[in-house]
């Protein structure tokens, strides 16, 4: 009798942490296209592309995207898919040309 409460505590349990997991759904209304909070705005460091990617350049990207941090992002480097709020991402080339400009 013991053994069978403790499975089926053991069960339950499993059950109420897989409730989480469950997709509800909306009520119709669009999701932001930016989450609230970001202040990131790639639109205005995307004039950098064919710039050199230096300290300097890297300085005034964070100011005109509004950005909190910035990530380099070197030829072949591996990056984390990781969402980051305020994070502007700035790939470049071999001779270390801006090729792109997100915020991720």
């Amino acid at each position: 009798m013991m053994m069978r409460r403790a499975r089926f505590g053991g069960l339950l349990g499993i059950l109420v942490s897989l409730a989480g997991c469950v997709t509800v759904p909306g009520d119709g209304m669009a999701a932001p296209s930016r989450p609230v909070g970001d202040t990131c705005r790639a639109e205005p460091g995307q004039a950098f592309i064919g710039r050199q990617a230096d300290a300097a350049t890297g300085a005034e990207l964070l100011r005109v995207t509004n950005s909190r941090e910035i990530r380099w992002v070197a030829p072949g480097m591996a990056v984390t898919a990781d969402y980051k709020y305020g994070r502007l991402t700035v790939g470049y080339d071999e001779a270390m040309i801006i090729r792109s400009v997100a915020c991720t």
